[in-house]
């Protein structure tokens, strides 16, 4: 590494003892006026608070809603059924569509060649179960067992049904995590049983906690995926009865994994051209591609965080139009200070930086205040509405950074006028 030579370090040093007296004397004058002190930096404070605080809520709702989109699978196809329990809405698309069905399924897998793993869903609600369920109903997930590669299902305990249990339809489930804590509270339930509406069901798994929303995502529908009973589709088809199966289509869903390599949006265009040659465009089903909501939500974020930036970025403009009004009456007070500067030699420059780092003193210690306070804000907010928020290095920085060219930019205007006074008629002055 390059020893620095002798003028650059010399110019370092006369540059750096140029600074601090004025540091100093900044310091002197803000303690010398606390309160107005205060009051100016009020706004920087606010400002800086509000950058902080909404870009932390807008983070953490952002941070989940994209967690939601990555845990369908980036690489996979979900075909969601638009039913109704309507009976004559249900019957007018029927006169056009037949619905969901295996037949829409089988056609799909066999002629969309770059789908490496597909499951239907037969998803119904039991009108009771076995042990009683201690909170809301546990809903029933009828997938093939390739489901939990496809949904990336993490099993705790015991095992996912295989593709004979599937075949031969037998009665046996895993359990979501909620579900096993309303069913069986602490106890281990791996080969217990679950009764289903009439059905007993043999526990073999536990699966691993999963994000859920309260709110339809991306056209998702809302659902407990935690809340869940998972058995083999035949099973659900064959040995559950459904209660509203006179409006429900044969199946209500499907998931299908695409290969990394082929381009979602063409697989995507090919899937709703044979649903729509078999429903007649009859626009009861819709095809949700997490790639695509993914993309579309990262655009979101950058629009949304320009947004807030600039509705926050009100505040700090109020802050600074308050710099810029207590440093011109700064100037009338200090008028006869300074002409003495400059009839002992002060140069315009020097009144410049001296007024300029005042500014910037009252941003930096403002802008502190505001970071420490919009951290609070956010924090308050989590836990007053429930919301995550998040707190990011760049959020901070941004307002800071954003707060002290707010003083640079505010203060170089007075500054600039307290240089050009006339030290003869500044030293009259009264």
């Amino acid at each position: 590494m390059p020893t620095p030579r002798p003028e650059t370090v010399a110019r370092v040093l006369r540059g750096s003892h140029q600074w601090l007296p004025d540091l100093q004397l900044g310091l002197q004058n803000l303690l010398l006026h606390r309160l107005r002190s205060l009051l100016t930096m009020l706004g920087m404070i606010f400002g800086v608070a509000a950058v902080v605080s909404m870009l932390s809520i807008g983070a953490g709702a952002r941070q989940k809603v994209m967690a939601l989109i990555e845990q369908m699978g980036v690489h996979n196809l979900i075909v969601e059924a638009k039913e109704t329990t309507e009976w004559r809405a249900h019957q007018q698309v029927r006169k056009i569509s037949p619905g969901l069905t295996f037949a829409d399924y089988r056609v799909i897998r066999d002629d969309v060649g770059d789908i490496v793993a597909a499951t239907p869903r037969k998803r119904m609600t039991p009108s009771k179960t076995m042990p009683k369920s201690q909170q809301d109903p546990p809903t029933l997930y009828g997938v093939n067992p390739s489901y939990w590669k496809i949904a990336g299902l993490q099993v705790l305990e015991g095992r996912f049904f295989t593709d004979d249990e599937d075949a031969q339809a037998a009665p046996v489930c895993v359990l979501g995590a909620a579900a096993r804590s309303s069913l069986f509270g602490a106890a281990d339930p791996v080969g217990q049983y679950v009764k289903a509406n009439e059905v007993w069901f043999r526990v073999i798994g536990v699966a691993a906690p999963q994000l859920s929303s309260q709110t339809e995502v991306a056209g998702v529908p809302t659902q407990d995926l935690n809340n869940t009973i998972y058995v083999p589709v035949n099973s659900a088809v064959l040995r559950l009865e459904d209660n509203y199966s006179d409006v429900r289509d044969e199946i209500d869903g499907m998931y299908l994994k695409i290969r990394d390599d082929a381009d979602m949006g063409s697989v995507a265009q090919l899937v709703r051209a044979i649903l729509d040659s078999s429903h007649h465009s009859a626009g009861d089903f819709s095809v949700i591609v997490p790639a695509e909501l993914l993309a579309e939500q990262k655009r979101t974020e950058r629009l949304f965080n320009a947004v807030m930036v600039a509705i926050a970025s009100i505040s700090l403009l109020v802050g600074g139009i308050g710099i810029m009004n207590i440093m011109l009456a700064s100037i009338l007070e200090r008028t006869r200070e300074i002409g003495v500067r400059r009839a002992v030699g002060a140069r315009q420059g020097d009144i410049i930086r001296q007024f300029v780092v005042e500014a910037m003193l009252i941003s930096f210690v403002g802008g502190s205040f505001g970071i420490v306070f919009g951290f609070l804000m956010s924090r308050l907010i989590a836990w007053l509405a429930g919301w995550s928020t998040i707190v990011t290095v760049s959020s901070i920085l941004l307002a800071f950074i954003v707060s002290i060219s707010v003083g640079l930019v505010f203060g170089i205007y007075p500054a600039v006028k307290a240089a050009r006074l006339d030290p003869v008629e500044a030293i009259r002055y009264e």
